[in-house]
């Protein structure tokens, strides 16, 4: 399965993502993104400074609006 970054206000995605055997990793700092093949995000505090460095090659996904159901159809197709 997946190693997938998720923000840590994202109880609900991280619960659906676990059940489905994908390993989980709270981004807290910038380096937590490395060796993830996704990164899941609240979207909440995105470019709060107007700048948006790239610390990842992995697909980011901003789950603002999403159901965790949603997001984890996302990434299944994604991962692919």
């Amino acid at each position: 399965m997946a190693r997938i970054g998720v923000e840590g206000t994202l109880s609900d995605v991280k619960a659906a993502l676990m059940e489905m055997g994908h390993e989980v990793v709270d981004l807290r700092t910038e380096s937590d993104v490395n060796g993830c093949d996704c990164c899941i995000i609240s979207g909440m505090d995105k470019d709060v400074m107007g700048m948006a460095d790239v610390s990842t090659e992995a697909p980011v996904i901003n789950a603002q609006g999403y159901a965790a159901q949603d997001i984890v159809q996302m990434i299944n197709e994604r991962l692919q």
